[in-house]
């Protein structure tokens, strides 16, 4: 029985600055996830407060929201066979030291906090974090 899902997978800042986005797409439609839709927006601080308000409570989320809306991020629908799970697995470790071997977050990743790129962590989040960028007329 097939399983396909969407999920939402960002391009941050620090990989849209070095150009890696064809790269980072690359990665994606090789292992059999299709970008569904894509575009390249530049948030604000109070967009990016909304769309991690999941992490408000953490020490980091000041400094995540100030760093997603730094620069241009390429946001993009992800669809597949278990794309919520293929993707997290294709993106590595949030931390680039810990990431496994040729996942996006261990070419790319500069640190924990500029580690290029975000997926959505599970089927419900991925339906809100689409429509936070595709369905709010943004």
């Amino acid at each position: 029985m097939s399983n396909l899902e969407q999920t939402l997978s960002i391009i941050k800042p620090d990989a849209v600055e070095r150009n890696l986005i064809n790269e980072i797409k690359k990665i994606f439609t090789s292992n059999k996830l299709a970008i569904k839709e894509t575009k390249k927006i530049h948030i604000t601080k109070d967009e990016a407060a909304e769309f991690y308000k999941v992490h408000q409570s953490k020490p980091f989320y000041n400094d995540l929201c100030g760093y997603l809306s730094s620069g241009p991020i390429v946001v993009m629908i992800l669809e597949g066979e278990d794309a919520v799970i293929k993707n997290r697995k294709i993106m590595g470790s949030t931390d680039p030291k810990d990431a496994e071997e040729n996942t996006i977050r261990k070419l790319y990743g500069i640190s924990i906090d500029k580690n290029s790129v975000h997926g959505s962590d599970s089927v419900e989040n991925a339906k809100k974090e689409i429509n936070f960028f595709f369905k709010n007329g943004q």
